[in-house]
This record gives structure tokens, C-alpha cells and sequence, in this order.
């Protein structure tokens, strides 16, 4: 019974990451900064693969139309294998800390797959990190943290590394 209330108590608290040395600085941060919540808590290390395929790397005598269904899958799994590295280098991280993270990957756009996961698995606190992109670049591309922000079921910490 005693068991049954210590687990109610536990806070689930998320961090997401990328390949980006700023999203390993948010779950350093986290572990560091947030260490005795973390090891009283759940802690989920997530990170979003890629539906789409990024053409940025060919040039532009290629056409991207041209792929062929078993190079788009051969890449896809690359973004496979790239996440569950990064996953691991994360549990490494959590381990040199004392903590035992669990690990989940999820195809889709980084960002909603994101606040999809909040959902899934209860999460009460989020922890990104910050790519720092001035205005003008959040306009154009995007901020998976300001959208999180506004969108995530939950409290959301965005970490950014000092200048």
C-alpha cells in the first residue's frame, strides 16, 4: 500500500532531444539543476524521427521526386538508428548522474510528436532545449519550443545555454 502512494507522488517529467549540442545541455541542465526532483520522479528521454526527408544535402541536379521507395526506406531507417544512438548517449548521460532514464522514440514532426507524447505517458513536466533562433528565423522555420510551450498539456521548462 505504502508502495501504491510513493508512485502516485512520482512527478513524470520529459526531456526532448535532438542531435543538437543545446538539447544535451537541457538534459545536463535538468540533471544537474533539477537533480533531486528527477531522482524522486520518472524521468522519459524522447526524441522525434522525421517523417519527411531532408533534400538540404543534394544538389540541385537531383530531383527529389526521383527516390525510389527503397532509398526513402533505407533513409528513414538511418533516422532510426540515428535516434536510438542519440537515446543511448542520453541514458549514459542519465547514468553518470545516478538516474535511470526511459527512452522512447515516435516518428512525426518533432514538434507535435512531442506534445503527443505529453499526452501519452501523463507528462508533467517538459524541458526542452532552446536553439536560440532570433525572430526572424522563428518566422521561417519554426520554434518546436514555442510551439511546445503553447501547446503541451503540461508545464514546460525551455532551457537555453549562456552565451
Amino acid at each position: 500500500m505504502e508502495q501504491q502512494g510513493e508512485e502516485k507522488m512520482k512527478k513524470k517529467v520529459m526531456v526532448a532531444i535532438d542531435e543538437s549540442e543545446l538539447s544535451h545541455y537541457a538534459l545536463e541542465w535538468t540533471l544537474e539543476n533539477l537533480g533531486n526532483t528527477i531522482h524522486n520522479s520518472e524521468l522519459l528521454v524522447f526524441t522525434a524521427q522525421p517523417t519527411t526527408i531532408d533534400f538540404g544535402y543534394t544538389n540541385n541536379v537531383l530531383d527529389p521526386f526521383c527516390f525510389t521507395p527503397e532509398l526513402v526506406a533505407a533513409i528513414q531507417e538511418n533516422y532510426k538508428k540515428v535516434a536510438l544512438v542519440l537515446l543511448d548517449k542520453a541514458k549514459d548521460i542519465c547514468a553518470n548522474h545516478g538516474i535511470v532514464a526511459e527512452t522512447v522514440t515516435e516518428v512525426g514532426d518533432p514538434k507535435k510528436a512531442i506534445c503527443e507524447a505529453v499526452e501519452k505517458f501523463k507528462i508533467e513536466l517538459l524541458v526542452l532545449g532552446s536553439h536560440g533562433r532570433g525572430t526572424v528565423q522563428r518566422a521561417f522555420l519554426g520554434s518546436v519550443s514555442n510551439y511546445c510551450v503553447h501547446n503541451a498539456g503540461c508545464t514546460v521548462l525551455v532551457v537555453r545555454k549562456p552565451i
